[in-house]
């Protein structure tokens, strides 16, 4: 529970914060730590908006930062991502470093005042995922997670239009897919790291080894990292489950795949990923296999009076019986933009973002637990209201 003096703190803090975000020009000082290709993507949706101007920009590798820094004036550039954070001209955060790194620049850009954008997966282990809520919570901190769907009029309105209303009646079973293709071997050059490229600050909370360019390129790979296609590609399909079907963790989890196309280069995250979690009154089945020509990716709800299918640019409903003809709507565009939107005005008005981390803190556990079912090969039984996986 937060005390007074905490919750005094978070009041003060984010009263300063809004009298910034509402000063000159009434534009938000943006600073982007990560810069791969994702940090650059999302930080270009956020330049879109006549309210925000770029201010500063943090990688361990500078040759990665030119393609932002081009496109504002003025704009600072480091190495520790604590000097960027130590600046009073940036209001906004955007947290597109890799993985293993989430939670401590989340939760350090919060302690230092400001609001944060964090890409998924919310975070590597479960331990992490309260700090990051009591983070949000005591600094007064917004907080979104980028799970874009929970903004996407293509995810909102079938769940208004079929869930909500009941067409689709009772749903006990949920299909949700994301393939990717046959996987090759990794990267082996440059063999000699890059003399500007801090391979320790990289590193981060990881343990020391040494310079290895398989894992700086292809970090997914590597369960040290992350959790692989679990928490890449399952945080975003688990996180619309629990959007449909209410913010609660499965009670059980169990892993079947692995590392089936073996190049012996050191890789320990699976290739080929299913995952079966048990929740009350449904099960939802997650796949994301290394298929040469995979079916479509998205998520289907099995329900008594039909059938819905979700994805980022479509959704079809198909009533029960036979013959029914199946009502199909396309929405093109990407929904990252509406929900960096969302982002903004939840910096300016301080109510809570749809993506707020306390919800992705509750869908990061099932792909969290499909790792560790993964690692330990044994099904999990989850404690939900503990929050704890319970002993053989």
């Amino acid at each position: 529970m937060m005390t007074r003096r905490e919750a005094a703190k978070a009041a003060a803090l984010t009263a300063l914060s809004y009298s910034r975000i509402a000063g000159a020009n009434d534009r938000m000082g943006l600073g982007v730590i990560g810069t791969g290709s994702r940090g650059t993507g999302v930080a270009t949706d956020f330049l879109r908006n006549p309210d925000v101007e770029l201010r500063a920009l943090c990688d361990v590798y500078p040759p990665r930062m030119e393609k932002l820094k081009s496109m504002a004036q003025g704009v600072k550039t480091f190495n520790d991502h604590r000097e960027l954070l130590a600046l009073k001209e940036v209001d906004i955060v955007l947290v597109g470093s890799p993985d293993h790194w989430h939670k401590d620049h989340a939760c350090d850009a919060m302690n230092a005042g400001k609001d944060v954008y964090s890409e998924k997966p919310l975070c590597r282990l479960r331990s992490e995922a309260p700090e990051m809520v009591r983070t949000a919570r005591v600094t007064g901190r917004i907080c979104q997670i980028g799970l874009q769907q929970r903004s996407g009029e293509i995810y909102l309105e079938p769940l208004d239009k079929f869930v909500r209303s009941g067409a689709l009646g009772r749903i006990t079973h949920i299909d949700a897919v994301w393939h990717g293709g046959v996987v090759g071997p990794m990267r082996t050059e440059p063999a000699v790291k890059p003399p500007d490229l801090d391979w320790i600050r990289f590193l981060g909370p990881v343990s020391y080894r040494e310079w290895n360019p398989a894992q700086y390129f292809s970090f997914r790979s590597f369960l040290d990292f992350n959790g692989g296609k679990l928490t890449d590609f399952g945080h975003h399909w688990m996180d619309v489950v629990h959007m449909y079907m209410g913010e609660k963790p499965p009670n059980s989890a169990v892993f079947a795949g692995g590392i089936f196309f073996n190049y012996n280069d050191g890789r320990t995250a699976p290739d080929t990923c299913n995952a079966l979690f048990e929740y009350d009154g449904f099960s939802v089945l997650f796949q994301s296999n290394a298929y040469g020509a995979a079916p479509e990716y998205g998520i289907t709800f099995y329900g008594e009076k039909g059938r819905l299918f979700v994805n980022r640019n479509r959704w079809e409903f198909t009533p029960a019986g036979r013959g029914a003809k199946p009502e199909v709507r396309q929405i093109p565009g990407d929904i990252t933009r509406d929900h960096v939107r969302n982002f903004l005005d939840c910096c300016k008005s301080r109510k809570l973002p749809n993506a707020d981390v306390a919800l992705a803190a509750i869908s990061i556990l099932p792909p969290l637990l499909a790792v560790q079912s993964y690692q330990e090969q044994r099904r999990l039984r989850f404690d939900t209201r503990r929050l704890e996986v319970l002993p053989l």
